[in-house]
């Protein structure tokens, strides 16, 4: 990201997609399958401990940088390969 410095945003912009639902939620919705299917291109845990940090816990990461085209402007695109958590 590049960003634009708009002054009514202090210059800032989100740190991150957000997430879509709370971490119990997640974990009452998704299954271990669920995430090992959502995280096959992604080196990562796949066990029960990490269901609430599924992808699908989180906003979409595209809808997220449309809504602040006006505060920053997308220079380069990361896919993920790696993940690690506790």
């Amino acid at each position: 990201m590049r960003g634009k410095g708009e002054a009514e945003s202090f210059c800032s912009c989100s740190h991150g997609a957000g997430r879509v639902m709370s971490r119990t939620q997640a974990l009452k919705r998704f299954t271990v399958d669920d995430h090992a299917r959502a995280t096959a291109h992604v080196e990562c845990r796949k066990d029960k401990g990490v269901l609430d940090e599924t992808p699908a816990a989180y906003k979409d990461i595209d809808a997220v940088m449309a809504a602040q085209a006006d505060l920053v402007e997308v220079v380069h695109t990361l896919r993920q390969v790696v993940c690690v958590k506790g």
